[in-house]
């Protein structure tokens, strides 16, 4: 530890960490001279999913990724302006006073206490980190200054999702668009990138928001805000978009550059505790639908057309963005681009020639975008664009030792195979996952975002018809009609995927078509729209959703060797070049990040085998399968 700061020290190098928190998804991010060293959400650690507390975790990993400790830190960056915020939430409630009154009394008490003393909350937060220096002139309880206040710089937030967009990017000059609910003002932005620097030169300003809409129809149809968005966009294909002419007439005016505007009345999120008003219900003639009551066709038709005003404000905005910049690239962050439906057709509509969109576009991507922004922008240092983009994959979170992994199974009395040759372990997984098992694989850094790559995933056999259910119901535990995203050597993507041959799509954020040859038709139709989940409609059922699209992940060497090295010896056992690759968590539970999670995961659910990097493990050889283990573990599991 001495020997890397003393490294450190001679050779002037820059540490910088960048945070996000205390709204939902938090997160931490090391930049060390410009290089993502380490970047994670709190979440994995604390496994509260969403997580919205200091990043205490986060941070004490990714000090110890690179040997750094608290003292080595040049600059602490946060990926927002708190009074920026509070000052919208005040003129926010002024303007609907007196309703709202709820509302703020349950939003002022944390700003009070908390975030207009976001300087004072870093401080002592930084100070609580484990094992490391307190930072120098700062006492325990946080509240004398020191020399640290002038190194916490505060950015915008959508200049976080603009530089977390544009900097890890493998373009020298781009467009940016960012997209949300709402950061301080803005809830849209455009700019571009050049070099290191970025611009932002338009804004869509709260109240007016497309992040919030999609939230006000995911709020409508029963599911969780911030959480439940995507289930809505994967609901979306049971239904018809018979709705979005009155969406549009009655909720958002939208004009031909993309820029909108919605009728408040229709909403309460400004001045109340719910997203919806009762006239949004009169206008869809029912209240919002309980949580796990069943879902109706109303619910599906609503998903369908809000997703399709929404593909026409992204596509809309991106072709005025193209014309008064001219650029040929695009980069995309912000909640909205995790929409891959909406980003697929983009891609497909040539827009422009090249689009790269930030894996952890949500708010723990602002972790990310504000140590870049210090490094590029702050500081001024040059920039240097690497291939194919500067985001290592995403694969940018902890991996474990094989001791420690080796310790954590034994502690747990499991038994297991250790397999030291690659080529040996991945012909091993490769043949139970062509027997039709459930793999659980836990190998490299873990992921940053919301995806799994292959490092921290559920996976299966594509080909198989009742794959998709039995993922959902007996391993996830989560919605029947929930899809499964497939993962495919990117040199046979276009054998199974209506896309050209160079297609590259390694963070999952972009959906398209099977590709006809593929295809079959179902055998009869179901009468319940969420049956059709059910039914065969290609050769490989498990991942092609009811509308015949895929959200697909293309895997190369260069990216993950290991991964690769896997879907290549299936591919040489079955013929098959591709797998289901699903997230290694339950409904309600974060991704799993340790081996003790992804150990307690195995024994809870019906996964069949579990590779932990070296180590695998099969269900029927551990000794202590029983139901009452099983409901053991189960528990642990929240509920969404």
């Amino acid at each position: 530890m001495h020997r890397q700061i003393n490294l450190r020290k001679s050779f002037n190098m820059t540490a910088i960490l960048g945070i996000s928190a205390f709204y939902h998804d938090s997160a931490a991010a090391l930049v060390v001279d410009g290089k993502i060293v380490a970047a994670a959400q709190e979440e994995r650690f604390t496994r509260k999913k969403h997580d919205a507390g200091f990043p205490k975790h986060a941070i004490d990993y990714c000090l110890s990724e690179a040997g750094l400790t608290v003292a080595d830190i040049d600059h602490v960056g946060f990926y927002e302006k708190p009074l920026l915020k509070f000052d919208r939430l005040l003129e926010t409630y002024l303007s609907f006073a007196p309703r709202g009154y709820r509302s703020f009394l349950k939003a002022m008490p944390q700003w009070v206490g908390q975030k207009l003393n976001l300087r004072r909350e870093i401080r002592r937060g930084l100070n609580r980190t484990e094992g490391l220096n307190r930072i120098e002139g700062l006492d325990r309880t946080g509240d004398s200054g020191g020399q640290y206040d002038r190194r916490i710089v505060f950015c915008e937030h959508h200049e976080s999702h603009a530089a977390s967009a544009f900097f890890p990017s493998p373009f020298e000059e781009a467009a940016i668009l960012s997209m949300d609910g709402v950061g301080e003002w803005a809830t849209t932005s455009l700019g571009v990138g050049s070099g290191n620097r970025i611009d932002l030169k338009q804004e869509i300003r709260f109240p007016h928001s497309l992040g919030l809409l999609y939230s006000a129809f995911t709020y409508y149809a029963g599911f969780r805000v911030n959480s439940g968005e995507y289930k809505l966009m994967g609901l979306a294909p049971y239904g018809q978009p018979i709705y979005a002419d009155k969406i549009r007439d009655k909720l958002i005016h939208i004009r031909d550059d993309g820029s909108f505007r919605l009728d408040l009345d229709y909403f309460n999120y400004c001045q109340g505790l719910t997203m919806t008003s009762g006239r949004f219900h009169q206008l869809f003639g029912r209240p919002p639908r309980e949580p796990e009551s069943d879902i109706q066709q109303l619910d599906m038709d609503l998903a369908s057309s809000i997703q399709a005003v929404t593909e026409e404000v992204v596509l809309k905005t991106a072709a005025h963005l193209q014309q008064t910049t001219s650029m040929r690239n695009l980069c995309l962050a912000g909640g909205v681009a995790l929409n891959c439906v909406a980003n697929g057709k983009l891609v497909r509509e040539g827009i422009f020639d090249n689009v790269w969109i930030q894996p952890a576009a949500g708010d723990a991507g602002g972790a990310l975008g504000v140590a870049l922004l210090i490094w590029h922008q702050l500081i001024g240092s040059n920039r240097t664009v690497s291939l194919p983009d500067a985001q290592s994959g995403s694969l940018l979170g902890p991996r474990f030792s094989d001791d420690e992994i080796k310790t954590a199974l034994d502690d747990e009395n499991a038994v297991y195979q250790r397999i030291d040759d690659e080529a040996e372990l991945a012909e091993t997984v490769a043949g139970y996952l062509a027997d039709g098992m459930v793999v659980g694989r836990m190998q490299g850094r873990m992921e940053f975002g919301p995806r799994a790559l292959g490092n921290r995933s559920i996976l299966g056999d594509p080909r198989c018809t009742d794959m998709q259910s039995t993922m959902n119901l007996k391993i996830k535990f989560r919605e029947s009609f929930r899809p499964f995203a497939p993962v495919v050597l990117k040199k046979h993507v276009s054998d199974y995927f209506d896309v050209p041959g160079d297609y590259d799509s390694p963070y999952m954020l972009l959906v398209t078509d099977v590709a006809a040859k593929q295809c079959v038709q179902p055998a009869e139709s179901k009468s319940n729209h969420l049956d059709r989940v059910n039914e065969v409609r290609s050769t490989v059922p498990a991942i092609t959703h009811v509308d015949y699209s895929a959200r697909v992940q293309t895997v190369d060497s260069d990216r993950n060797p290991p991964f690769e090295r896997l879907l290549a010896a299936f591919y040489a056992k079955t013929g098959c070049p591709l797998l289901i690759n699903t997230s290694m968590n339950v409904r309600g539970e974060p991704i799993v990040c340790t081996p003790q999670d992804a150990f307690r995961l195995f024994m809870a659910t019906n996964i069949d085998v579990m590779q932990i990097e070296n180590f695998v493990l099969r269900k029927q050889s551990q000794k202590d399968v029983s139901v009452q283990h099983s409901k053991t573990h189960l528990s642990q599991f929240a509920a969404d």
